[in-house]
């Protein structure tokens, strides 16, 4: 018998860096047929997946702001990044034989569906994966505001963030401080005030007011998309409730 997930409806946040799979610039293939096999097992439980992906991986906008660049332009520059990355996806996603849609909140219609909020939740409802590419579609948001903004969009019940090598939310960073205590779980006020590397502020006091839970765990897991959406203890639970 398959087992029951926990829930049944989720947006996945995946950055750049972890398409790159540690690489210093581009994709990795055997970390993205890694992802979509996982992708592939929480359809077959009967969940329905939305993903909104980073662009790290390609382009940094403050690291091109930082040499000059305008930051509008530097923003926009990402955004296409992360269509690219999407476009990976959907390709490793659809040679898994799992059926997905690209909706980009950029214009980039030859590639990509417009973002459309119905149209998106008739896709799910469908069965189909839906990766949201494009950011927000406005200079000045990161892809954890895209993430917390869809998820609330598609009524998903939790938002699942994906870190590198990192199995949860710590009060230092752990690589650099071996005293550093790991979260099991805490409160989305707590880690606003404790200003604590989960996202940036605006993603989360945009699931603060909608009482969306985060859960914020290492992708480099053995399974760690699947054990988070059957609700098996994963990293740091970031809720509404102490």
């Amino acid at each position: 018998m398959m087992p029951e997930a926990k829930y049944k409806r989720v947006l996945l946040k995946l950055s750049g860096e972890a398409l790159g799979g540690g690489q210093a610039f581009g994709l990795d293939n055997p970390t993205l047929n890694r992802i979509a096999r996982q992708i592939k097992k929480v359809r077959q439980l009967g969940v329905s997946v939305g993903i909104v992906v980073g662009g790290g991986n390609i382009w940094r906008g403050v690291k091109a702001e930082q040499e000059g660049m305008d930051r509008v332009t530097a923003d926009y520059a990402g955004m296409l990044a992360t269509v690219i990355n999407a476009l990976a996806l959907q390709d490793m996603l659809e040679r898994e034989n799992v059926e997905t849609r690209t909706q980009s909140a950029l214009d980039v219609r030859a590639v990509a569906e417009p973002f459309i909020r119905r149209r998106a939740l008739r896709h799910l409802d469908k069965g189909r994966v839906v990766i949201f590419a494009g950011g927000t579609g406005n200079p000045y948001f990161t892809a954890d505001t895209a993430a917390a903004l869809r998820a609330i969009e598609i009524k998903a019940e939790v938002l699942l963030m994906t870190k590198n090598n990192v199995d949860g939310i710590y009060t230092d960073d752990p690589h650099k401080n071996s005293r550093a205590k790991k979260f099991d779980t805490i409160t989305h006020l707590e880690a606003l005030k404790l200003r604590l590397a989960v996202m940036d502020t605006t993603a989360l006091s945009l699931c603060m007011d909608n009482r969306l839970p985060i859960i914020v765990f290492d992708l480099a897991a053995p399974d760690s998309i699947v054990k988070s959406v059957l609700g098996e203890p994963m990293g740091t639970l970031v809720s509404s409730e102490s």
